[in-house]
Order: C-alpha cells, then structure tokens, then sequence
C-alpha cells in the first residue's frame, strides 16, 4: 500500500504575502490562528506574513514563527479536505509543524518554542558572527573532509549543517573557514558553491551555549506521544513517544539536518506520495533527488492546494505520472532554484 507523508518547510521558504489568499477564501483563519498568534506573540506577526516587508520577514526571530504560522494554516484547510498524513516529518524548523500535525503539542505552544528558538539562533549570530553555504555536486563524505581540513588550517569552526540530499550539503560556521570549505569546494570539482543569506550558522556546535536555556522551555511544555510516526531529521528515524521527540527537538540547535537519511526512511516505510505542507516547493525537490519514484505535492497557494486535495483527496484521482508532476501542474524546479533558492529554504 502507498503510503503519503506530510513534510513541514524550514526556514528560506518565506515568501511576503504567504497564506493571504488562504485567508480570502477561510476568514475564519483569522481569529483561529492569525489574530490569536500577534496577541500571543506581541507583534503583528500576520500582517509582516500577508504584506511584508521582505526585509522584516528575513529576521530570523520573525521568519521561524512565520513559516511555521503558514504552516499551521495550510494545515488546518487541508484537514477540511480530510487529506491526512500516514507518517509525517519537518526540515529543522518544521519539525515544530510536523509535531502539531502529530498532536505532539499545541500549535500555541510549538509558536511560543519557535519564536524563541528564533530569537536565541539570532543571538548567537550577534555575539559570533558566522556563515553558511552550499555545496552542490560533492558527496557527504568529501564535504566532511574538507571541513577537518578547513577547520585545522583556519582554527575555527565549520561543519556540516545539513545534509540535503546526495549532491547537496550545506556548511556551517565561522566566515573564514566557511570560506575556506567554498574554496576547497570548487577545487575538488563542486558544480556549484552557495553563500546562504541566513542569520546565523545554525545546526553547528556554535549553537551549543543556547542549548540549556531553550531545553528548559522545552521542559516547560506539555509534550504527547504522536498520533502518527514522526520520523525526525535529527535522527533520520521515527520517534513514537514524547520523549524521543523533545529529545530531538533539543539536538536540533547543534545536530545536522539528516534530510537524505529523512526520506529514505520515509521511502523505507512506504511513502510515494510527499505533500509539502506550506509556504515553498524547495522540500519536494530534495525528496525527488533522494528518492527519484516519489510523487511530490504543493499547497502553498490555493490553487496548488486544491490541485493536490484533487488528487489525494477521498474522490481523489492521483494524476498519471509525468517527468514534471508536482501535484500543481507548474513544473519542476528550475536549476537555479535548486542550487540557491532551494538551499537556503531548507537550510534551518
């Protein structure tokens, strides 16, 4: 049996004006979730969603809660198609997302983690500034090794950050030896080297000083066993109890995105279909290049939504497979969106 699986955008996915014609179509989303998170937040977090400007959305305290925000929404307009998930899974930042999809934690809860997860990953950046960047066409293991190597001739930090798919592996660290890797990257016969424009070099041991102070809020919530398998990108496996999963949720400041071992493990257990539930199609891409069967799904417009409750919902007839089918009818990825675009969104 075809099993799908809902996987949850990171951050890089933000786009202005994300979820706005969700919510010409559902004004009920207002009050739910846009209205109930600027007063839990204390900002106007779903006017800087719907109207910008690009400049604020790109904060990373601001960008974690909107993506995961959008999210949440799309979430919810899926569920009124009864398009539900077997087995779920988040790149970094939408582990959050996947968790709620789970009944992990409250939606209110997992935005009050994600705006101060934003807010101590922005703190870091401001007392030791970093970088990051893609390599794209080397393998893992050749990525690790110049990482050692940069990290032993510059005396600072670099490491592997995320892990994207076979051919695309992001660094993260200190400038000069993020620099370093780049260099070394292009020599050893990289395709292409990608300086990512994030706030801070996440997923490295740099991140390691906010640890405690972000796993006493985890310990503050109310964390539930998943109602469906929740396969980490921590640890490329499925958790199944609340402990596993605040676990990860922990390591995640400090661990790599395992995204490539993510869907393999999804692939492993049945998934063909991945509906990418939220603002971008970044994620869809790296599932086709890490698994090329799979049939991926978009919902970050109305239009892309309701063309995959066509196809997956109960009446649904799952369209017949083509080289471009993205559950939308819009196409691949083009190249440069795969190289840049693409992995900066799925870089947090």
């Amino acid at each position: 049996m075809t099993s799908t699986a809902f996987v949850f955008p990171g951050q890089g996915s933000q786009r202005v004006g994300m979820g706005a014609d969700f919510v010409r179509r559902r004004p009920d989303l207002v009050d739910t979730y846009y209205r109930a998170a600027d007063d839990l937040l204390g900002f106007p977090l779903s006017r800087l969603c719907h109207e910008g400007p690009a400049e604020a959305l790109r904060d990373t305290a601001v960008t974690q809660p909107a993506v995961f925000l959008t999210s949440i929404v799309v979430l919810d307009v899926l569920r009124t198609h009864d398009v539900e998930p077997d087995v779920v899974a988040g790149h970094s930042l939408g582990e959050y997302a996947a968790a709620v999809c789970a009944g992990v934690l409250s939606w209110q809860d997992a935005l009050r983690l994600v705006r101060l997860r934003g807010r101590l990953m922005a703190g870091v950046n401001e007392r030791m500034p970093g970088a990051m960047a893609a390599v794209v066409g080397l393998d893992l293991p050749t990525v690790r090794d110049l990482c050692a190597r940069a990290a032993a001739e510059t005396g600072q930090v670099v490491e592997v950050a995320n892990d994207n798919e076979p051919a695309q592996t992001v660094v993260s660290g200190q400038a000069a030896a993020v620099r370093a890797v780049a260099e070394a990257a292009r020599r050893a016969g990289a395709r292409r080297v990608v300086p990512l424009g994030v706030g801070a070099p996440f997923h490295c041991s740099l991140m390691r000083d906010i640890e405690a102070e972000f796993a006493e809020a985890l310990a503050a919530v109310d964390f539930r066993d998943p109602s469906v398998p929740l396969v980490s990108s921590v640890t490329a496996t499925a958790l199944t109890s609340a402990e596993e999963i605040v676990s990860a949720l922990r390591r995640q400041l400090t661990a790599p995105v395992r995204w490539t071992g993510t869907v393999r493990t999804l692939a492993g257990r049945g998934v063909r279909r991945y509906v990418e539930v939220g603002p971008g199609r970044v994620l869809g891409g790296l599932c086709r290049r890490t698994e090329p069967t799979a049939r991926t799904f978009t919902t970050g417009t109305v239009g892309e939504l309701a063309a995959t409750v066509d196809a997956l919902g109960p009446a649904g007839t799952e369209p017949a497979e083509t080289e471009t089918d993205t559950g939308t009818g819009t196409g691949t990825e083009t190249g440069t969106e795969t190289a840049s675009a693409g992995t900066a969104a799925a870089s947090l």
